[in-house]
């Protein structure tokens, strides 16, 4: 196999749970055209759509806590 084919095929480790992009697009008040955009580039890791969402300064809109 070749690098290329190798580097498509490889799947990236999914850090925190995984999201819905229902859950994500709730979660941030996202349009779903632009949840599914995100959700699409950097996975349904909760762990990086948060930082990411962080990095934006778009705080969630649903507490996190349990609980709550």
């Amino acid at each position: 196999m070749t690098e290329n084919a190798n580097r498509t095929t490889a799947r990236k480790a999914i850090r925190g749970r995984p999201y819905s992009i229902a859950e994500f697009a709730r979660k941030y008040r996202l349009e779903d055209a632009e949840a599914k955009r995100l959700f699409y580039k950097f996975g349904p890791s909760s762990t990086e759509l948060d930082l990411l969402m962080a990095a934006k300064r778009k705080p969630p809109s649903l507490s996190t806590a349990i609980g709550q």
